[in-house]
């Protein structure tokens, strides 16, 4: 895997920056701000994105917020009409808003949901609302009318306190909440969220081991995290393993609600840098998203992020499972790019491997 492709697999646009909760540990710089996308910069980023769908069995256009519902059942819709039928539509979104009009809205456009639920309640204590107030009540209404009206979801975890006893607590409970899909993203230190996320290696590898040990016994969620490990365990014992990550790195086209283009991590965008400026390659309201892509290696930040993943192949015996990580943990971590291991690395890469693998050699040992 060397540079960055020009072709993304998908592209996230940001309808909003507003969020109407005030998650502890959200990232997102402008979220009390109701600055909403123009249906001209939907318009231009569907031009080149037709193209790409073209070419590819599946393109998804992932709206992500701020809170995507946020900006009005109509606002959103407006913004959906230019990518006409040719693409699949996601939504991440907190569930408070989730009514039966935005259900229709979802089965007519046939959108892939995925909420942000932190587990039981007592594990929601970040998700709250401007005025503190917990928020778990409305998130679990909304995930209820969604599971009324027959919509399937994903789910989205954020961990915090990653150890032995966390991860079938969490298990058990999405699998009663009925999701399809279960991310799990431990805690990270990026944007406006400076809480450190440093945790003992022993306890973070006994929370993925445990996780692995809970899925199995009741698989009927497919386990995001998990379930790449195991992909890439089973490659690297055929030999395969080579072949798993792409060519060339994933743009990731995150489009702001002004049209500006952040590549490779969303959380870069609203942020600046004395060296750098905001992170942003473009605007497709100037230049066509083709076109920026085409350029992102010029982007000088990236140069130095590139810098970093080659720094990552020579030394890091991880690199093939993680191919370099994210450059926006780099940056919050560290302040630059051309880094290699980060907190993020050792969480939610390197003991989640060494944790898939500890199972695997208890389990072992117990049928032996």
């Amino acid at each position: 895997m060397r540079g960055i492709s020009a072709v993304p697999s998908y592209v996230v646009m940001q309808p909003t920056t507003l969020c109407n909760l005030a998650c502890g540990y959200c990232y997102l710089p402008f979220r009390r701000d109701n600055l909403k996308m123009p249906v001209e910069v939907a318009e231009k980023v569907a031009a080149s994105v037709s193209g790409f769908a073209r070419t590819q069995q599946r393109f998804s256009v992932v709206w992500h917020g701020g809170e995507p519902l946020a900006a009005g059942l109509d606002h959103l819709a407006a913004l959906f009409a230019p990518f006409g039928a040719s693409v699949e539509h996601h939504v991440q979104t907190n569930a408070t808003l989730i009514d039966d009009a935005w259900c229709e809205f979802f089965r007519e456009h046939d959108v892939r949901v995925s909420v942000s639920v932190d587990g039981p309640r007592q594990r929601n204590g970040d998700r709250v609302d401007r005025g503190n107030r917990p928020a778990y009540d409305l998130i679990v209404k909304g995930i209820d009318t969604l599971r009324r009206h027959d919509i399937p979801f994903s789910a989205l975890c954020v961990v915090s306190d990653p150890r032995p006893g966390v991860a079938t607590e969490l298990y058990d409970y999405f699998l009663d909440l009925g999701c399809e899909v279960l991310g799990i993203n431990v805690e990270e230190l990026e944007g406006v969220n400076t809480r450190l996320n440093r945790h003992d290696p022993a306890a973070v590898s006994a929370f993925w081991a445990e996780l692995v040990g809970a899925w199995r016994q009741a698989p009927r969620i497919h386990l995001r995290e998990v379930e790449w490990s195991l992909r890439y365990a089973a490659a690297v014992l055929d030999g395969t393993a080579d072949e798993l990550l792409p060519r060339r790195l994933d743009p990731i086209p995150t489009v702001a609600h002004d049209g500006s283009v952040v590549l490779l991590s969303p959380e870069l965008a609203g942020f600046s840098d004395p060296r750098y400026g905001d992170f942003a390659s473009g605007n497709v309201l100037r230049t066509p998203l083709t076109e920026i892509l085409a350029g992102a290696a010029g982007t000088p930040w990236i140069a130095e992020f590139l810098r970093g993943i080659e720094s990552c192949r020579n030394s890091c015996p991880y690199f093939g499972f993680c191919g370099g990580a994210h450059a926006a943990n780099r940056y919050f971590e560290h302040g630059r790019f051309d880094v290699t291991e980060t907190d993020h690395c050792r969480n939610s890469k390197i003991r989640l491997l060494e944790g898939v693998l500890d199972h695997a050699r208890d389990h072992e040992a117990t049928a032996v």
